[in-house]
C-alpha cells in the first residue's frame, strides 16, 4: 500500500492547523491588551508626531484590536529607549518603539552604549525614508555648506549618538566644514528654540519630511537655510540643495563613506519590537504596519499634518539592518574617524 500521497495530506493538515492554532492564541492574546509605543525624543518633536499618528490607526489592523499608547522616554541620543526596548521592555508584542536612526550607524562602527544587536530586534516597518538635512536659521550668516567651511558655526544636538550630533561631525571631515556641535538638548524642539532664541545658529539633523510637519510655517515663510542633505536621492522639493554623496564624488574613500552614511540615513522612522517576541505576533504587527500604510484614514490625517510616508515593510528593513552591519572595515573607519571628535 502506497502511503506517501495519505502522509502529505496529513502533513498538510497539521502544518494549517498549526497556523490557525498560532492564529487563534494571537488573537486571543491581543484581544483587550495594551500596546505600549514609545517614542525616544519629548512630545512634539518629528518622531513623537509619527508614532502618535500610528497609534490612532494601528490599533484596527491587529487582531483582538488592542488599545495603542505613546509614551516619552528622551536619553542618551536614542540610546535609553533603545535599550529600554532590547532588554527591559516585555517580550510578548505589547511593545513597540520607533528607533532613532542613528543608531543604526552607532553598532556598525563599534559605538558603545547598545545593550542588544540592532539584529536582534524584530523590525516591523519604516515609515518614511525622507532625507536628513543640516540647516541653519534664517539670521545665520552661514547660508551656504561653503560658507560653513570659512566660519565656525554652533549647531544644537542631544546626545552624542543623535544623529544631529554624528552628521555635521562627519561633514566636517569629509567637507572640511567647520560645525561646533553643542549636547544636551531634549530633542528637535528645545533645539528649534534655540534657535529661535539665538542661541544657537543650527540644527544637526532632522528628516525634510518631519521639518515639514513640525514646523510648516518656518518652512512656508524660509526660516531656514538648507546648507546639505543626506539620502539616496534628493528630495523633489528641494532640488538645489545639494547632496553629501555628490559633494565629496572622485574621492574613493569618501564616497564609499558617504555611501554607508546615506543608506543608513535613508531609513528614518524605523519601528521595532524587542528580541524574542513570538514570530507569528511579529508577523501580525508587520501586516498590520503594511495596513496602516495604505489605510485612506492615515493617510488623510497623515497629509493633514504634513507628514509625509514613503514606507518600508518590516522584511525590507531587516534586510537593510543586516547589509548595514556588513559594511566593509574600512568604510567603516572612515566614518569612526570623523566621529571620534563629536565622542569627546
Amino acid at each position: 500500500m502506497n502511503l506517501g500521497p495519505m502522509l502529505a495530506r496529513v502533513g498538510v493538515a497539521v502544518a494549517a492547523m498549526a497556523i490557525l492554532t498560532a492564529g487563534a492564541r494571537s488573537d486571543d492574546f491581543f484581544a483587550g491588551k495594551t500596546i505600549t509605543m514609545m517614542a525616544h525624543t519629548a512630545p512634539g518633536g518629528g518622531y513623537d508626531t509619527y508614532l502618535r499618528l500610528l497609534s490612532r490607526h494601528m490599533g484596527r489592523y491587529i487582531p483582538g484590536n488592542p488599545a495603542l499608547i505613546v509614551t516619552n522616554k528622551p536619553g542618551a541620543g536614542g540610546l535609553t529607549a533603545f535599550n529600554y526596548a532590547g532588554s527591559i521592555a516585555p517580550r510578548d508584542g505589547t511593545f513597540m518603539t520607533l528607533v532613532q536612526q542613528a543608531l543604526l550607524l552607532h553598532q556598525p562602527m563599534g559605538a558603545p552604549g547598545m545593550q542588544v544587536s540592532l539584529n536582534a530586534l524584530n523590525w516591523i516597518g519604516n515609515l518614511s525614508q525622507s532625507n536628513n538635512l543640516l540647516v541653519t536659521w534664517y539670521t545665520s550668516p552661514v547660508k551656504t555648506i561653503e560658507d560653513a567651511k570659512r566660519r565656525e558655526t554652533s549647531i544644537g544636538a542631544s546626545g552624542a549618538g543623535s544623529t544631529a550630533a554624528q552628521l555635521p561631525a562627519v561633514l566636517n571631515a569629509l567637507l572640511g566644514t567647520r560645525f561646533k556641535v553643542v549636547l544636551g538638548y531634549d530633542g528637535g524642539t528645545s533645539i528649534q528654540l534655540a534657535m529661535q532664541r539665538g542661541e544657537m545658529e543650527g540644527r544637526g539633523a532632522n528628516t525634510w519630511a518631519s521639518y515639514k510637519a513640525t514646523t510648516p510655517n518656518e518652512v512656508r515663510e524660509r526660516k531656514y537655510h538648507y546648507l546639505v542633505q543626506v539620502g539616496l536621492r534628493k528630495e523633489p522639493d528641494l532640488p538645489d540643495v545639494p547632496l553629501l554623496t555628490d559633494l565629496v564624488k572622485g574621492d574613493t574613500g569618501k564616497e564609499q563613506a558617504a555611501r554607508f552614511l546615506s543608506l543608513a540615513l535613508s531609513i528614518s522612522r524605523p519601528l521595532a519590537a524587542p528580541p524574542a517576541v513570538p514570530a507569528e505576533r511579529v508577523a501580525l504587527l508587520r501586516r498590520a504596519f503594511d495596513a496602516t500604510m495604505k489605510d485612506k484614514d492615515f493617510l488623510a490625517e497623515a497629509q493633514k499634518l504634513g507628514a509625509e510616508t514613503d514606507p518600508m515593510d518590516g522584511e525590507q528593513v531587516q534586510a537593510a539592518i543586516a547589509e548595514i552591519l556588513s559594511t566593509p572595515k574600512d568604510v567603516i573607519a572612515h566614518i569612526q574617524a570623523a566621529l571620534a571628535p563629536a565622542s569627546r
